[in-house]
């Protein structure tokens, strides 16, 4: 028979180690078998953008199975692969908007010599933006590398000769490891602005998979600050990138 005060002993020392499981698990200190290992993600990450531009996923199913992706990155491994210390030491942060840094991926093993993406790190200093902009034709995701980011989503709901109608989607602080992906049919338009003195994202994208589509994939600049229409639309005019990002930058 165990005494009154050896089994306090021994369930206060369960909960004690129950308690301290629960706090790794939240911080993510446990190892997490699902994870690939860096280099493996980026062959899955190849995969996917060759299903997609071959017609083998819509962009919707691309961008669903692109963000279970990011969800499962190494975050320490990818910084430490793309050098992430050394891109913030050599970075100077511009005045307005971002900076737009490429990385060397030639080391991942059995990456092909064409990866069918195309990759960048975008840093901004505290109060600067990825100003908010729209894509056709492509689908891209970000990963939070470091700070914090307001970051805010709409869905193009129609294209006109001086505007878009646009719809709010997600308004949310971002912080590392959070994820964000962009396709044609769903949060087509993005806007970052960094909440923190150096912040940086992580960015793939796959432009042109799809040859019906017609308009240009370069940025279409806009304003989302734009007249309220009903049912939560925005009129958001055409901006030229000088005017956005001296309004949002």
């Amino acid at each position: 028979m165990q005494s009154r005060r050896e089994f306090h002993a021994k369930l206060l020392g369960s909960a004690i180690a129950f308690g301290l499981v629960e706090l790794l698990r939240s911080r993510d200190l446990l190892a997490d078998p699902i994870k690939p290992t860096v280099d493996k993600w980026f062959l899955e990450l190849t995969e996917m953008t060759k299903d997609l531009r071959g017609r083998k996923l819509t962009d919707l199913e691309f961008q669903a199975k692109m963000e279970e992706l990011y969800k499962r990155v190494d975050l320490k491994a990818l910084c430490g692969l793309i050098k992430l210390d050394e891109v913030e030491a050599k970075t100077k942060l511009p005045a307005n908007g971002a900076a737009n840094v490429g990385f060397d991926l030639s080391k991942v093993d059995g990456l092909p010599g064409n990866l069918g993406f195309g990759k960048q790190i975008f840093g901004c200093g505290k109060g600067r933006s990825v100003v908010p902009h729209g894509h056709a034709n492509m689908c891209t995701g970000f990963i939070i590398l470091k700070g914090k980011w307001h970051g805010r989503h709409y869905d193009r709901m129609e294209t006109h000769a001086d505007h878009y109608v646009i719809k709010p989607t997600i308004d949310k602080v971002f912080g590392p490891g959070d994820v964000s992906t962009v396709s044609d049919h769903k949060d087509n338009v993005h806007w970052f602005k960094a909440d923190a003195d150096a912040a940086f994202i992580f960015n793939v994208h796959v432009i042109g998979y799809d040859p019906k589509i017609k308009e240009s994939s370069g940025r279409l600049y806009l304003d989302p600050d734009g007249e309220k229409l009903a049912g939560g639309l925005v009129k958001a005019p055409k901006m030229s990138s000088a005017d956005c990002h001296k309004k949002y930058g």
